[in-house]
């Protein structure tokens, strides 16, 4: 790997970390307020809206200036969401300040990836990225699952009581004091980080700041991957795969605490058998899987919808880890694979942050969309496990169709192929099928 590509990587694993933490802390202060359980999968909603609203904008950003600087400067963005939830601000809305940052960073962060690293090497690249994301999101829930536990609650009472002695009146200390202070310093940590990674040293041409043109061009950016064949496979399957995982992260919390019983924090932990088990797939990817044949894996997404629903089977803790483990183990294995086939055709047919983006803006739409049926149908009084349940199914059918289609084009391209040669033949026969001479055709 190139120079600077792990410091990278370390930046996006504190940076990540981070923000899964403060999920986990921003639910806890959701609690404290009273506020219904539907609030939680608007969280990620209000963090994933700037994907889709400033898609068109990101990219060409990422593309105008130094990479590694405007990531250190979206982590700063990030520490003034914690610091509005420092100031009271609604949970919601702080939380969609980190997400304006994270919508940003991603396509500096997958954009410098792609232009540091050979194509050889991009599904190996995301396999460290994704084993590094994930493992974030593995930490974080640990972090925030411990941030949010009587403990850390204890030593906010010691802040509150200190506090007010110091300044010689009550304190009345905002909840989770402690745990937010944490994670600001683990944001100025990746900022840090960012800063001295070095710039791939790629240049662009100069965007448009005409907002109407730069959505024009987004626009066809979109269309030009959607019907490039691998890039509109790829982004068709990580699109689905993102929308069903961004509502299991939260229907796996609300599954653990109404059908296993758990409390909030020890839901978040075993949220964590998930994550294990992606980067073990994602390993897996990494070492096995070459770029040319990631079509073949579209079975795999079949599987993982089925292991989706036999998850509900279950109703005991020493059941539901291996289970969790399996599904977070084939999804890693199926989407590693997915991305860095989507970033190598986006980035030869566009640009790194325009394919990114776009990339981003169907995920993140399909998540929106996910979150939002998802929140609708627990305010209706819908059963989490028939939730689950529609989830798996969905994509198994999804998974099976882009199979279905793929072998169709391929069946089809092959008759053509067929059709071509034996016309060739054909041609090549009536050319050279001359009688030698004139003789010899009188007599016939």
């Amino acid at each position: 790997m190139p120079k600077g590509f792990y410091l990278l990587i370390a930046a996006q694993f504190s940076s990540a970390l981070a923000d899964n933490a403060l999920l986990i802390v921003a639910i806890a202060l959701l609690e404290v307020q009273g506020l219904p359980g539907w609030w939680a999968p608007l969280l990620r909603f209000s963090f994933v809206a700037s994907y889709v609203l400033l898609a068109p904008f990101v990219g060409p950003l990422a593309d105008a200036l130094p990479k590694p600087t405007l990531m250190a400067w979206m982590n700063a963005t990030k520490a003034l969401g914690v610091l509005g939830m420092l100031a009271a601000a609604h949970p919601a809305l702080a939380f969609a300040m980190v997400g304006l940052a994270a919508a940003t960073y991603a396509p500096a962060k997958y954009g410098l990836v792609t232009e540091m690293v050979k194509p050889d090497n991009l599904v190996a690249a995301n396999g460290w990225i994704e084993i590094t994301a994930v493992g974030a999101v593995l930490l974080g829930a640990v972090l925030g699952g411990f941030l949010v536990s009587d403990p850390v609650r204890a030593i906010d009472g010691v802040l509150d009581a200190a506090l007010s002695t110091r300044l010689g009146t009550t304190f009345n200390a905002v909840p989770y004091l402690f745990s937010l202070l944490v994670l600001l310093l683990i944001y100025a940590l990746a900022g840090a980080l960012n800063a001295r990674v070095p710039t791939s040293g790629a240049r662009y041409a100069r965007p448009s700041i005409d907002p109407y043109q730069l959505v024009r061009d987004f626009y066809a950016a979109n269309r030009t991957l959607w019907g490039d064949r691998k890039g509109g496979l790829s982004l068709a399957v990580t699109t689905v795969l993102w929308g069903v995982a961004a509502t299991l992260q939260f229907a796996v919390l609300r599954w653990s605490i109404d059908v296993l019983g758990l409390e909030l924090a020890h839901a978040a932990y075993l949220q964590g058998a998930v994550a294990v088990g992606v980067v073990v797939g994602a390993g897996l990817a990494g070492r096995s899987v070459r770029i040319e044949s990631v079509h073949r894996l579209l079975p795999v997404g079949v599987l993982l919808g089925l292991l989706v629903l036999s998850v509900t089977l279950i109703d005991r803790v020493a059941l539901a880890v291996p289970m969790l483990l399996l599904v977070g183990g084939i999804g890693g294995f199926l989407l590693v694979p997915m991305n860095a086939l989507l970033q190598h055709r986006g980035f030869r047919l566009l640009s790194a942050g325009r394919s990114i983006a776009v990339q981003g803006f169907n995920e993140n739409l399909s998540v929106l969309c996910s979150l939002g049926i998802y929140s609708l149908v627990l305010a209706a009084g819908a059963p989490i496990v028939g939730v689950m349940i529609c989830f798996g199914i969905t994509v198994s059918i999804v998974l099976a169709i882009l199979l279905l289609r793929w072998r169709f084009v391929d069946m089809r391209a092959a008759r053509t192929n067929v059709s071509a040669d034996l016309h060739l033949r054909a041609q090549h026969l009536g050319a050279t099928h001359e009688w030698p001479d004139a003789d010899r055709r009188e007599k016939h």
